[in-house]
């Protein structure tokens, strides 16, 4: 193919993610009011509304855009990257509309449900063991096959334009500026590439605003070892069922000094609280988003304890239909040794005046 030819196809293939981001709205913001709280409210941004029905839409497309932009894509040469599943289902949608061949490296746990739906899309899934290094996998078949290295881990933080250009936290900002408190006290997101509290983080500064930013993290996650001790070689203690974050070791987008605090949660917690969202908001969402929960909670009751009025703004995640075997099956739970009724006692305390 001409030099020519191939700009040609890189400028139609900007121009259809140009189209796609116009047909796409905004998420919704969901309001709760938990009576435990008064003068607190909890705000949920719905990222599962996304048409790949995760907030890793938004970094599909800006994953693309930075490949094409930076000459690392070109004509029906295809995608390849490393996931736990949900960036692999967006990429792998991206991939379909424009035209490209994807493969998804993914861990042989990641939920069934994520696996038929990348495959639905056209796309390959290689599944290799619990503990390999997914993307390392990745990048040597991408250089052995010719294919574009997504990268999602080593390039999160700078695909995405922090700055504006409607990303999360800008969107967030724009939607509570008409809310009782505009300006939340904090904003919580988990961290799997670590490019949502990057963003969030960095946009918070530049605003000048006073947010504090939380990481939602699984219990031993290597973000939570490497933010105490800002050691950027840290590695996760303790494995866990929460997929797409609590990382095994520190990726290259986990961004420490913009992040004020980070919470703890364990997997049983994370998977009660994620059940207890569908009572709240009548729809199943993903364990993370029952991690971030159970942080949004105990900063609540920091809050109340202080006599301190204000706003929490956190995100949905991902759709729970995807772990309708896995967190949603009690079977599975007992086979993985976790405890509901524990978790569920734990959520409602931390809901309790």
């Amino acid at each position: 193919m001409t030099p020519a030819a191939d700009r040609r196809w890189v400028h139609a293939a900007l121009a259809e993610l140009a189209r796609e981001a116009a047909r796409s709205a905004d998420t919704h913001l969901l309001r709760v009011d938990l009576p435990g709280f008064p003068g607190i409210r909890f705000y949920f941004k719905d990222e599962a509304a996304h048409p790949t029905g995760s907030l890793k839409h938004r970094l599909a497309r800006s994953l693309f855009l930075y490949a094409l932009c930076n000459g690392r894509l070109g004509e029906g040469q295809g995608a390849i990257d490393a996931s736990s599943g949900s960036t692999a289902i967006s990429e792998a949608w991206f991939a379909r509309l424009l035209g490209l061949r994807f493969v998804a490296v993914m861990p042989d746990c990641t939920a069934p449900g994520k696996v038929r739906l990348i495959r639905a899309l056209g796309a390959d899934c290689v599944l290799v063991p619990r503990g390999t290094d997914a993307s390392a996998v990745a990048r040597e078949r991408a250089r052995r096959e010719g294919l574009c290295f997504l990268d999602q881990f080593g390039l999160a933080e700078r695909a995405t334009d922090w700055r504006g250009n409607n990303n999360i936290a800008e969107s967030i900002l724009a939607q509570m500026a008409a809310e009782t408190d505009p300006v939340p006290a904090w904003i919580v997101c988990g961290a799997g590439t670590g490019g949502t509290s990057a963003t969030v983080g960095r946009y918070l500064r530049y605003r000048r605003l006073d947010t504090r930013v939380c990481v939602a993290e699984p219990t031993g996650g290597a973000f939570a070892t490497g933010w105490r001790s800002r050691d950027p070689q840290g590695l996760a203690s303790q494995p866990t069922l929460i997929e797409g974050i609590g990382r095994p070791r520190v990726e290259p987008g986990f961004l420490f000094d913009v992040v004020d605090r980070v919470e703890e949660v364990d997997d049983a917690d994370s998977i009660a609280a994620a059940w207890r969202l569908e009572s709240l908001i009548g729809r199943r969402y993903g364990g993370s988003s029952g991690t971030n929960f159970v942080a949004c909670l105990r900063l609540a009751r920091a809050l109340r304890d202080e006599g301190r009025r204000g706003s929490i703004v956190s995100l949905l995640c991902d759709r729970g239909d995807r772990y309708e075997e896995t967190l949603f099956d009690p079977a599975w739970l007992s086979d993985q040794g976790i405890e509901l009724a524990a978790g569920r006692a734990t959520v409602a305390a931390l809901e309790s005046a």
